[in-house]
């Protein structure tokens, strides 16, 4: 089936212009920059006409990082339903984070997912494999072509996935070619300052206020700054997971193509404008 999207304004490239898009089944056949910039014949050629006047036109999205709490979670969301939400909100495709359950440490789990989602999935399609303190060999076994990295959580989140062996990460950053993802939050640094607001306001008064008090930026910087080193001592390409405080963003060049990058980082958006007040 031929549809052309008319007088669309199309956004993509850096570029925002008036466009006509032909579309042939899946894919994009034609792109006729200009308003009515298509051949005069082509109305009566294509099955449907879609008109797109004042509407923007873009390329589908990439999420990286996505919690489709499949297998174990699936009274929360699975990867069917969560997918086809991406896709109605314009994401295409999609990496998803290893903290299911059982979390996805092991080859065996990891290819259980790919599998459900050749199945079930309405986007294209990613999985992080996840580190853990005792399956370094393991990592050894996930083909870097299929999927979008490793996720190693540097501070305890869902999952019981905390890794913070010392050697452990030493071996991790050192031996794998997969991008290293991590969450970082200095896990010391949290259990000391949640003890302190347990022995100062007990814990019926220990309420979402103390939370970034507990998770505090100490926790964030020293946790980023210990991964960055030990990134750039190893050579490693590491990616840091929502950056959340401004402090951290010291720990970043600016002075480098982005292509040249082995050390980036990211923020989820919410974390711009939610704030302790």
């Amino acid at each position: 089936m031929k549809r052309l999207f008319r007088n669309a304004t199309l956004i993509n490239e850096g570029r925002s212009f008036t466009a006509s898009l032909l579309t042939s089944g899946a894919l994009i056949e034609r792109i006729y920059e200009g308003e009515n910039s298509f051949p005069e014949g082509l109305l009566s050629e294509v099955d449907e006409v879609i008109p797109a006047e004042g509407l923007w036109l873009l390329p589908g999205c990439i999420d990286d990082q996505v919690h489709f709490r499949e297998p174990g979670l699936t009274h929360k969301a699975t990867i069917e339903s969560e997918s086809r939400a991406a896709v109605a909100g314009g994401t295409t495709s999609f990496m998803e984070m290893p903290n299911t359950k059982p979390p996805t440490t092991s080859l065996e789990a990891w290819e259980w997912k790919m599998q459900r989602a050749a199945e079930t999935s309405w986007a294209n399609y990613s999985f992080f494999f996840g580190g853990s303190n005792d399956n370094a060999d393991e990592i050894q076994r996930i083909d870097a072509r299929r999927t979008p990295g490793l996720k190693l959580f540097l501070g305890s989140s869902t999952g019981n996935m905390l890794v913070d062996d010392k050697k452990t990460l030493e071996r991790i950053f050192s031996e794998t070619d997969l991008i290293i993802a991590t969450h970082c939050e200095k896990e010391e640094i949290i259990r000391a300052n949640r003890e302190h607001y347990l022995a100062t306001v007990g814990e019926e008064k220990l309420d979402v206020h103390y939370h970034p008090l507990i998770r505090s930026e100490e926790a964030c910087y020293r946790s980023s700054s210990e991964a960055v080193e030990l990134a750039t001592r190893l050579d490693s390409r590491l990616h840091i997971l929502h950056v959340s405080t401004e402090r951290e963003l010291s720990l970043f060049r600016n002075d480098l193509p982005l292509a040249e990058k082995k050390i980036t980082a990211e923020v989820c958006v919410h974390h711009l404008i939610f704030t302790d007040a």
